[in-house]
């Protein structure tokens, strides 16, 4: 029986799913590489069909991250592993259209290529499409970054790349500087090794929001199959590679992170840092000994390594992922552990307490203290008004904690809320930039007026973004990178430590001080993972059923509000409608809330539970803290024990 007959008789069993067998036959029939039929026809002999399903039940498709998944199979063919590399990298990235592999990446390239060109020459260029690539140190980061440029300039474009592994915000960064029309990063941000990811940015140097996500994703199902043959082969005639100067300018806007540099000179801040084997090491360094910080890495973590090998997972909010920078702390009495993560987008640390010892932070908290530290401190430097202004915003999203919110509020700036991804941080950037342009008329020049200039006229004209963040680790001072930034991020939370210690005081006790003035603020999250096409269902399921039939108790708890975000119109402070979304916001009769939604970067159900109360004074707060946890802890299994249930159906 021939191969194409086997996944036909399996399908008619039910060992595989229509659209697995119909995407296989695809495969089968594209005149791909000889080792793709050879890896097909493995897994087949094996009947590995659980494999065979979950890689190619659906094409991958944009999230709110770009695409992300698998390079290597849980059951990997001989025939796409054949020979490792060093690092342990197979020679070819798996099969399948639902994994990230060359055919998928070309596939994708080829989609964004046309959708950008046809955007230009809508709106009457001419130019070649131009984009910038950056990739991190995962499996085939380089190759993919190669290929993905090769098939650019094939297609007619220009294309630049980097000498090496560079941090996502750079490539955000660089798009803007070149006056690119589209960016890419390579990575699979935290995820484990087996990942990786194909993040797509704009002109703006924002990762693609509406129309422009659907529009490229529209592009990309149109690229068939049998075309891709012909971008297999890499050719880097005609790629441009960037050079030192591409590292100095993002260097130079990055330092900008900093308001008040005298605060390094008092504090002699000690910094432990580790980049987990990836990209931070490249700025997140020179940046903080430009700062002032005595500054000592990781040795055994700071070589790039995309298999992680020191951790568990290389993600900076995980205990594990920061140990060894914990121990290496202790051993030289040093303020702070700083973490950023594969592709240098999060931040995570370790601060010591007044009992002198390090206790890490959410990223919730973190942000708290960045956004507090920050307004505070613009006010005393004259750049916002003390009062505050409505020309003035932070902004988060409806997935943050809302003490940012209490803190904006105090401050009396605009608090904006938006969709969980950064990108929707950015496109409120975009807006704030675009209604300043038009204010100031032709032969104005966003870019090229003085940072200082800028926040004065935005207060005049539009509005001045202070600071954005949220919940999952990511921060981004000003508006000079249009993504998440670690290597500022690390820049911003060394300023707040050295501040606190010129203080005499530790940063978990400005944390309390933040409490006692806005109220005691706790969050958790629940993470239940579903991988593949069944696990698909599943998170399909919770959410369907979320809609349908929504929550009316948990224990004894009632719901007193349930708002779902794909059906409801509702608007941001700017009065601007927020796009919809599969995501839910349930408030309870106790004040406590959370959000529910499925991730768009990895197979899993998120939901984030909100708690707040009221703290009358010192004394108070520790009981206020016990008590807040025990029941947030108890909700929290209530809501995952509930969610479980609609899975199964």
């Amino acid at each position: 029986m021939i191969l194409n007959d086997r996944i036909q008789s399996a399908a008619k069993a039910g060992h595989l799913l229509a659209s697995t067998a119909e995407n296989i036959a695809a495969f089968l029939q594209a005149g791909l590489p000889v080792w793709v039929q050879q890896s097909i026809a493995e897994l087949v002999d094996r009947e590995a069909w659980g494999e065979l399903n979950d890689r190619f039940y659906r094409y991958l498709e944009f999230g709110t991250g770009g695409m992300r998944g698998r390079t290597i199979g849980v059951v990997a063919a001989s025939a796409e592993t054949g020979t490792l590399s060093a690092t342990g990298t197979p020679e070819h990235a798996a099969v399948g259209s639902n994994m990230l592999n060359d055919f998928t990446l070309v596939r994708a390239t080829i989609g964004l290529f046309r959708y950008t060109k046809k955007f230009l020459e809508q709106n009457g260029d001419s130019a070649k499409p131009r984009i910038v690539i950056a990739h991190d140190v995962r499996h085939f980061s380089r190759h993919f970054c190669e290929l993905s440029a090769a098939t650019w300039t094939r297609l007619g474009g220009e294309a630049f790349i980097f000498d090496g592994p560079r941090p996502t915000p750079q490539l955000s960064f660089s798009v803007r500087s070149l006056k690119a029309h589209a960016g890419v990063v390579i990575t699979a941000s935290h995820n484990p090794p087996h990942d990786n990811g194909f993040k797509a940015y704009f002109g703006d140097g924002a990762q693609v929001v509406p129309p422009h996500d659907k529009g490229i994703v529209s592009e990309v199902n149109a690229v068939p199959l049998s075309e891709i043959g012909g971008h297999l082969e890499k050719s880097l005639d005609g790629v441009t590679t960037l050079g030192r100067e591409a590292d100095d300018a993002y260097l130079a806007v990055a330092a900008k992170a900093v308001v008040d540099g005298g605060v390094f000179a008092k504090a002699k801040l000690k910094v432990v840092f580790t980049n987990i084997h990836g990209t931070g090491a490249v700025h997140s360094v020179p940046l903080l000994k430009q700062a002032g910080c005595d500054v000592h890495t990781v040795a055994d973590q700071l070589e790039f390594d995309g298999r992680f090998p020191t951790v568990k997972s290389p993600n900076p909010e995980n205990a594990e992922a920061l140990s060894r920078g914990v121990a290496l702390a202790d051993q030289i009495g040093a303020d702070v552990v700083i973490a950023t993560d594969p592709d240098c987008d999060r931040m995570g640390c370790a601060v010591r307490n007044k009992a002198g010892k390090l206790e890490l932070l959410t990223g919730n908290q973190i942000g708290a203290l960045l956004a507090d530290y920050r307004l505070t401190k613009f006010k005393e430097l004259g750049w916002i008004p003390k009062d505050g202004s409505s020309h003035v915003a932070i902004v988060n999203t409806f997935v943050t904690s809302q003490l940012h919110d209490a803190i904006g509020r105090g401050h009396g700036v605009k608090v904006i809320k938006t969709l969980t991804g950064f990108k929707w941080i950015a496109a409120k950037m975009r807006g704030y930039e675009e209604q300043l342009t038009k204010a100031m008329g032709a032969g104005f020049n966003y870019d090229a007026t003085p940072f200082e200039e800028r926040v004065k006229l935005l207060q005049q004209h539009s509005t001045f973004y202070a600071f954005g963040c949220e919940e999952s680790y990511g921060y981004l001072p000003n508006d000079y990178v249009r993504d998440k930034d670690g290597n500022t991020a690390s820049l911003m939370f060394a300023e707040v430590c050295a501040w606190v210690k010129s203080r005499g005081l530790t940063v978990p006790e400005y944390l309390d001080e933040i409490f006692l003035k806005y109220g005691f603020y706790l969050e958790g999250t629940i993470n239940l993972y579903y991988e593949g096409a069944s696990g698909n269902a599943k998170i399909k399921r919770i959410l369907d059923t979320y809609r349908s039939n929504p929550p009316q108790t948990f224990g004894d708890i009632a719901v007193t509000k349930f708002e779902d975000f794909g059906r409801q119109d509702i608007r941001d402070a700017d009065n601007e409608l927020i796009p919809k979304q599969d995501l839910y916001f349930v408030t309870l009769a106790n004040g406590y809330s959370f959000a529910a939604r499925g991730s768009g970067t990895e197979p899993k159900m998120k939901f984030y539970v909100f708690a707040k109360e009221n703290v009358a004074n010192a004394s108070e707060l520790s009981t206020v803290k016990a008590r807040v946890k025990e029941t947030l802890t108890a909700l929290s299994a209530l809501i995952e024990a509930d969610a479980k249930q609609r899975a199964e159906g």
